[in-house]
């Protein structure tokens, strides 16, 4: 079955990079009346992303560093009677010695190195046909990049060089007053290992479900349901119903408060074994000028089981290191604090966790993140550091990246 969905996906993806190539070069401008207007009025783009991590990991011997540029081409047609279409290709190849751990669990991982899933390869990483013919619908049906929310359940792993997307079938509509629902089908997850890793992709029969109302004076209220009816790990599948409530309202002239809110169940689905796991989050910020202090505690519960987010953009939560991308068996704790604002045309991120078990007494460590960043025209430099101190659960260990990333 999963050889049957990738053949249908590889050939909806050839038929879009032939129309792309066709074409000649994002996201294209308003609608045209004839399909050669929609190939001539087309846009392509292009995006260079160089990134060197370095980790240093106590129980490793070996530092890994990875040296990687990821190529991105992309080209989307513009609108004829509401139809469009997107391809989009990717490029990640090793520049220098490859001294790092791909994650790719083929024979050619060097283990003897820390985990960098930056393996090299070349990959079509969204290639779909679109409608917007129904009033204040989109749909679209191809390979596609699915973010909801904050990405803390379905996301697209975007720090990482080789994206995460979904083959399937998706719907917004925002047809009622201040209200958004998006809905998919997805049949196969591409994940970050690449199309030769036995981990590359994911069989799946999911249903996401994600309704959004912004209609009160400062608030957002979503509610969504999350069906994963996983083909390759049945025992795994699970549902996840939740809501979310985040606003921004202003206290005085020039000070502002943040909050989010969040709770969410997660039980068995489909085949999956019987299971139960309760996630919450509560953040409060504090936003004056350019600056935000933000400080949040969230719970990856474990009851039943641990709760877990497969489908997450998990690089963004609960510390950079990326010691917690799975939930350990006793559930997580992260209490933490955040600052985030700029100087000198440079944005500015600092971050610290502390981390413990929700079962039992287990204090898993701390964590310190900082972050620069700064713009100069079409190209974007950054600066990162992360450092998980160790107690009960797993190793001390640093990470280090510098980035360059330049987009036309």
């Amino acid at each position: 079955m999963q050889r049957q969905n990738e053949w249908g996906a590889q050939t909806t993806a050839a038929w879009l990079m032939g129309v792309a190539l066709a074409l000649g070069g994002g996201l294209a401008q308003a609608e045209v009346s004839s399909i050669s207007e929609a190939v001539t009025g087309g846009k392509a783009g292009l995006d260079l992303r160089y990134r060197y991590e370095y980790v240093d990991q106590d129980g490793i011997d070996k530092s890994a560093g990875a040296s990687t540029l990821r190529t991105r081409i992309n080209f989307a047609t513009a609108a004829y009677r509401g139809f469009g279409a997107f391809v989009e290709a990717d490029d990640v190849t090793v520049i220098g010695s490859e001294r790092y751990n791909n994650a790719t669990g083929l024979p050619s991982a060097k283990t003897q190195y820390p985990v960098v899933a930056d393996p090299d390869g070349t990959e079509l990483n969204q290639a779909w046909l679109s409608y917007t013919g129904l009033d204040a619908t989109t749909l679209k049906f191809g390979r596609q990049r699915l973010i909801y929310d904050n990405a803390r359940f379905i996301g697209n792993v975007g720090w990482r060089q080789n994206e995460q997307t979904y083959d399937g079938f998706s719907l917004s509509n925002s047809s009622l007053s201040h209200t958004t629902l998006n809905y998919a089908y997805v049949y196969n997850v591409n994940r970050i290992f690449g199309e030769d890793s036995p981990n590359g992709d994911l069989d799946t029969r999911a249903h996401f479900v994600n309704l959004a109302y912004d209609g009160f004076a400062s608030a957002r209220l979503v509610g969504y349901g999350y069906f994963l009816d996983l083909q390759d790990a049945p025992a795994a599948s699970n549902k996840t119903l939740g809501v979310r409530l985040t606003g921004a309202p202003a206290v005085v002239s020039g000070l502002s408060l943040s909050y989010a809110l969040e709770y969410a169940r997660q039980s068995d689905y489909a085949d999956g074994a019987n299971i139960g796991a309760d996630y919450s989050l509560g953040e409060l910020g504090l936003k004056r000028g350019g600056w935000q202090l933000t400080g949040g505690y969230e719970l990856l519960g474990a009851d039943d089981s641990a709760f877990s987010t497969p489908l997450a953009t998990g690089h963004a939560f609960n510390g950079w290191a990326d010691k917690f991308l799975a939930t350990p068996a006793d559930g997580l704790e992260d209490r933490y604090l955040r600052l985030d604002g700029s100087l000198a045309d440079f944005k500015l991120s600092a971050r610290y966790h502390d981390f413990s078990a929700d079962r039992g007494s287990a204090d898993y460590g701390s964590e310190v993140d900082l972050q620069a960043a700064r713009r100069f025209g079409d190209v974007t430099l950054l600066a990162k550091y992360a450092s998980y101190n160790a107690d009960d659960f797993a190793t001390d260990t640093v990470k280090f990246w510098l980035m360059a990333q330049v987009a036309f």
